[in-house]
């Protein structure tokens, strides 16, 4: 029942966002907005996007590839199928093609994939809110010091919680036995945390940087307030409500942000269904190249068959 509540209080969202676009001419102005893009910043954000999916397929493939032995192109062809996937399929669903693509194609277990998906979210929400905290108005310095310094010790911890002494949950009980599963895989995918934490401090550096400059090309405004609504649209991703493929809570965490910089509700929520737009399309296309260009990953089980 609590899913489906979100699931339909989503849909609400993404419904009021369409009748929004759908009112007087919106889309006139979304495509105005576009139109502000030059050719040059245009390549660049889509460069940088590039840029941005290499770097997310080389931390999962620095995790996987020792026990896996998987070549970087089939990380590579893996991650961007899981882009596309949970930029089009409804309420996150998309983010189950890791597990699944990871299980099947090189033989990970189903728990370790999806602790190491929880893993590399948990990397990304850890990074978005310690920058989240460097822009965020109107907030004292000490309070921010303090916001960095929570996320800085909640991602230390983790580690050393998944690490300490699992063997001795093995032996307590179905639920502790459960909690140990959890935190070996966990140990697992941390056990390179450092290397995990570069790849995903560059990959969402590089990504912010292309979504802060396309958004202050689209309001004709400083790369510094495309910023506040990058990381908006990116916070809006952690929300436990989502709206379908992220329609509506997407713009509305972009034009929140935007607000206290001096850009109208209206104006940033354009913007941000812009730039939505265009990371679906990038998505898209990465995901459809992926698929017929790179070269696919052979299933586990026949990798693992004896040769005859």
């Amino acid at each position: 029942m609590k899913t489906w509540l979100k699931r339909g209080a989503g849909l609400a969202i993404t419904l009021g966002l369409l009748a929004w676009v759908l009112h007087g001419a919106r889309w006139q102005e979304v495509g105005t907005s576009l139109a502000h893009i030059s050719v040059l910043e245009l390549a660049l954000a889509i460069a940088a996007f590039a840029a941005s999916y290499l770097l997310r397929a080389a931390r999962v493939h620095d995790e996987f590839a020792e026990e896996t032995g998987a070549r970087f192109v089939a990380i590579l062809r893996l991650t961007l199928l899981h882009n596309a996937s949970i930029n089009i399929l409804p309420f996150r669903s998309g983010e189950a093609t890791f597990p699944i693509l990871l299980n099947r194609w090189f033989g990970v277990p189903s728990t370790r994939a999806v602790v190491a998906l929880l893993w590399l979210r948990i990397q990304d929400a850890f990074v978005v809110l310690a920058l989240a905290a460097f822009v965020w108005p109107n907030l004292h310095p000490a309070l921010r010091a303090a916001w960095i310094a929570a996320v800085v010790f909640a991602a230390w911890l983790i580690p050393v919680w998944a690490a300490r002494h699992p063997e001795l949950e093995a032996r307590a009980g179905k639920l502790a036995t459960t909690v140990h599963r959890i935190r070996a895989a966990l140990a697992e995918s941390t056990r390179h945390h450092g290397r995990g934490w570069l790849w995903t401090i560059a990959n969402w550096s590089l990504k912010l940087a292309a979504q802060a400059w396309l958004l202050g090309a689209l309001l004709q405004d400083s790369v510094w307030t495309g910023l506040s609504g990058a990381l908006g649209v990116e916070l809006a991703a952690i929300l436990p409500i989502q709206g379908v493929a992220g329609f509506g809570t997407y713009e509305a965490g972009g034009a929140a942000l935007l607000a206290p910089h001096g850009i109208p509700f209206a104006a940033g929520l354009n913007a941000a269904l812009a730039l939505h737009l265009f990371v679906i399309a990038s998505a898209l296309v990465a995901g459809g190249l992926a698929l017929a260009f790179l070269p696919a990953a052979e299933p586990a089980s026949k990798l693992e068959s004896p040769q005859p």
